[in-house]
């Protein structure tokens, strides 16, 4: 396969971006988009020229490293889909591919494919964690937990942070992401001491991140690499109100805010 990639340059934040063309030659239709990028790299070394940067890692579908926008899609398009799991063999030779990085205020660019997803982190450092003292291991049935909340909680857990979600929302939310890591603790018993504590600070985190609101277009979930589903947004925004209450009839008689 012969391709024609159009891919983003930037030097830093600060400085104007563009596209760069450069021609993917023989490509084999077995290879990952990012073994396909690393082709064209070296292609560009040997020439004496700079190489693009991108992000990536596991190269397996477990990290959400590999975050690029193909042809205006975050992750390419295919469902439930990493980059690095995107092989060649869904292109057409000869076809034109358009590469760019997550474009969302609150991931600044680094330079050309890479931006800064630390936000990310500093939400999970308000909340997304057990803090309180649960003891030892206990024993496997000493703290009942149904399958379908057991289903629920996996299912939340499997968010990988990528940011796919606030690439690809009009708004740059983040709501996905942090309701997924939200509900994966809030489900389960170990994680219901702080349930009311997590949910506020970590949508207080969230906004103070700059992310934009939810206005539950969906595009987030149809991106997700994970394919996590909207209603862990759902569960967010009960627990949320639920939260919020709980405290002000705790300030209203006078114990304190929750």
């Amino acid at each position: 396969m012969n391709l024609t990639l159009k891919i983003w340059r930037q030097k830093n934040a600060a400085s104007p971006g563009g596209f760069e063309t450069h021609e993917a030659r023989d490509v084999s239709p077995d290879m990952s988009f990012l073994e396909m990028l690393d082709m064209v790299n070296e292609r560009l070394i040997a020439a004496g020229q700079e190489p693009f940067v991108f992000d990536s890692d596991c190269r397996e579908g477990i990290c959400g490293t590999c975050s690029l926008v193909i042809n205006g899609v975050p992750h390419g398009g295919r469902k439930g889909t990493t980059v690095c799991q995107l092989h060649m063999r869904h292109f057409q030779d000869g076809q034109t591919i358009t590469i760019e990085p997550w474009r969302a205020r609150a991931f600044p660019l680094v330079k050309d494919l890479i931006v800064d997803r630390t936000a990310f982190d500093r939400i999970m450092l308000a909340g997304g964690f057990i803090s309180v003292n649960t003891g030892n291991a206990p024993e496997a049935n000493a703290l009942p937990v149904s399958k379908e909340i057991a289903d629920l909680a996996m299912d939340a857990a499997a968010c990988i942070g990528c940011g796919a979600c606030v690439a690809v929302c009009k708004n740059a939310s983040a709501m996905l992401f942090v309701a997924a890591k939200v509900s994966h603790l809030n489900y389960l018993p170990q994680g219901r001491a702080e349930k009311d504590r997590r949910v506020k600070n970590m949508v207080a985190q969230m906004d103070q991140e700059g992310f934009g609101n939810c206005t539950v277009t969906g595009s987030c979930e149809a991106v997700c690499p994970k394919e996590i589903n909207l209603d862990f947004i759902a569960k967010m925004n009960r627990d949320y109100a639920v939260a919020v209450v709980k405290g002000e009839l705790k300030a209203n008689s006078g114990g304190g805010v929750g």
